[in-house]
This record gives C-alpha cells, structure tokens and sequence, in this order.
C-alpha cells in the first residue's frame, strides 16, 4: 500500500487541502456500504435523514432540510417516505403548532444501527493491515479533527 506521508511541520494550508481531498472519499466509501447493506431499501438521503435524526432527536423538518442541503419540500417528501415505512415518526411540537418534531421509531433505529454495524465491521476489515502505530496516528489525528470541528460548531451556534 502506497502512503502519501504527511510532511512533517504542514502547514494549516496544506493541512485544510489534506482534509479536503480525504474526508469525501471517506464519506463517499460509508455512504456507499451503508446503501450496498440497505439494496434497494433506502436511498442515501433517506439512510442520512435517520442518522441526522438518530443524532437529534426531536429535530426539526427545517433542521434536516438544512442538514441535507435541500429545500423543506424536499425533506418533507423524504421523511413522507420514511413515515409511511414506520422509520420515522412525525409530530407537531406541542408549543410550536407549525413546527414538525421527528424522532426514528424502533424500526428505523433497528435498520440504521444494521447498516452502521455493517459499515463499521467493513471499515475495520480495511485497517486490520496497518500497524498498531499507524492506526495509533489515525485515531488521534481523528480525535483532533472531530475536536476542531465541535469547536467550530459549538461557537458558531452560540452566535
């Protein structure tokens, strides 16, 4: 296996260009084999909508809309979808009549947690070559990364 190494002292620059070519392809693999263990079941809109959900339970039609990148139409016809196959529940926020709460029923928390697993366990079969030190290194430049990021997303909704 051919390892770009990273140079040692990148810059901030360099750093931001590496995380932009690698975290897509990362996600474009998971996204993958979560639809390769769903087949036909669940689109990847639909797998993101459960996992947006099952983060952020009680969250909102706009919420998930604004999660996706879509409209609110859109997200409603996705989530449409997804409440008449008893994946999602839909309610009116008790305070706010004109606000949509959703939450994963039983069922859908079942197929995302099989799909996650199924993904996982494939992820882990990838990194069974590499050396305690190099999954040593990943999993800290990992922890940092996810760390600046909540940063990033902690203050910016205090805002």
């Amino acid at each position: 296996m051919s390892l770009d190494k990273p140079s040692q002292g990148a810059t901030s620059e360099e750093c931001a260009v590496r995380v932009m070519e690698t975290v897509p392809l990362v996600m474009r693999f998971i996204r993958s084999q979560m639809r390769a263990h769903n087949a036909a079941f669940l689109s990847i809109p639909q797998l993101r909508s459960l996992a947006f959900i099952n983060r952020n339970p009680g969250a909102s039609l706009s919420d998930l809309a604004e999660h996706l990148g879509v409209t609110s139409a859109t997200a409603s016809a996705t989530i449409e979808r997804l409440v008449q196959r008893n994946l999602v529940e839909r309610f009116h926020h008790p305070q706010e009549r004109r606000r949509i709460v959703l939450n994963l029923t039983e069922e859908g928390k079942y197929h995302l947690q099989q799909s996650q697993t199924y993904t996982r366990a494939h992820i882990a079969d990838m990194l069974k070559g590499m050396t305690d030190e190099e999954l040593a290194h990943i999993e800290e430049g990992l922890a940092l990364l996810k760390h600046v990021f909540e940063q990033t997303e902690f203050n910016s909704q205090k805002h």
